[in-house]
């Protein structure tokens, strides 16, 4: 990861708009079972076959949304494949419903994506039959508070109204995380919201909520907004104190810094970051996986004009998925891509 990552807000928001509108379309109930198992070619093949493929994404004002309508547009025009996108509640939710096949590719936290091929967390007692077709870039954990509040570190956080994101979402677990790390359980001390980020940045604007806890990439469209509409009147929290429990807990965590010119903030913010992951079910064909691993970073340039988060895109870290095991398919598309 790098400092030099420094978009302004107002260009990356725009683009989201622009490019993803058309890319995103509703859940669908079933998939094509070509597209999810496929039927293409030998075990050398890498060569999608013909059918539908849906994604499950995030938050519409998150860069899940935005990178996988834009995922959706790149594999529709260059595939036999038609793919579609969809809004959800991101990572757990995601994986849940990838494993009951009503997606066919879905955006996770590692973090989350762990616990799902181990059986913790969210998935205890049970582990999800899920590969990974690559890792792609990292989130930031962006904990934003109103300056009123008094919070200036997570232990602060008891007794107040704090957003940890939409149910069954990544946001979700490694807010519940931050919040044990700080000595205090989010069920007792922390007046949890469970709101998305759209719900989440209102309720900071109209002062019905002390802060929140988002995991997304740089930048967020909605934390845009809020720093945007808010100015002076938030703040980021530095939660590296945090990080070595947190680590204790999954060793995928790092530190790293939201840039100032991120979101026009007055000095760079410490935070904490975790990578995504794009997983899959453990039966799609190799050809589709090849195919889709391949086409990810072959189209880089285009997924980079939906969202610069796209630039962490680098084949020589799409391998780095454990606990998660690559695909098969993907394995051989990253091998050939060197």
């Amino acid at each position: 990861m790098s400092r030099n990552r420094i978009r302004t807000a107002v260009l990356a928001t725009a683009t989201i708009t622009a490019l993803t509108l058309t890319g995103c379309g509703g859940k669908q109930d079933r998939t094509s079972d070509t597209a999810a198992t496929g039927a293409s070619g030998g075990a050398n093949d890498c060569t999608a076959s013909a059918g539908q493929i849906t994604i499950a994404t995030g938050n519409s004002t998150g860069v899940y949304y935005a990178l996988g309508g834009g995922l959706a547009q790149v594999i529709s025009a260059n595939t036999e494949l038609k793919a579609t996108a969809a809004e959800t509640g991101a990572s757990v939710q995601n994986i849940q419903q990838l494993v009951d096949k009503k997606y066919d590719i879905a955006f996770s936290l590692a973090d989350t994506a762990a616990d799902a091929v181990t059986g913790k967390g969210a998935f205890e007692g049970k582990t999800a039959d899920v590969k990974a077709l690559a890792r792609i870039y990292s989130n930031y954990t962006q904990v934003v508070v109103s300056k009123k509040s008094g919070i200036t570190k997570v232990e602060d956080f008891k007794g107040k109204r704090i957003s940890t994101g939409s149910p069954k979402s990544g946001t979700e677990v490694i807010a519940n995380r931050l919040i044990q790390a700080a000595g205090l359980d989010p069920a007792k001390d922390v007046s949890a919201q469970r709101l998305d980020l759209t719900k989440t940045v209102d309720a900071m604007k109209d002062g019905s909520i002390d802060g929140l806890v988002w995991s997304g990439g740089l930048p967020t469209g909605g934390i845009t907004d809020l720093m945007t509409a808010m100015k002076d009147d938030v703040q980021f929290v530095d939660i590296t104190p945090l990080l070595p429990k947190l680590k204790d807990v999954n060793p995928v965590y790092a530190e790293d810094v939201i840039p100032a010119a991120t979101y026009g903030t007055p000095a760079d913010a410490k935070t904490v970051v975790v990578p995504n992951v794009l997983l899959v079910r453990s039966d799609m064909s190799d050809a589709n996986a090849c195919a889709l691993t391949k086409l990810i970073f072959d189209k880089k340039a285009d997924l980079e004009k939906v969202h610069p988060a796209a630039k962490d895109l680098d084949p020589a870290t799409a391998k780095e998925s454990d606990p998660v095991e690559l695909h098969p398919g993907s394995k051989k598309a990253l091998d050939d891509l060197g």
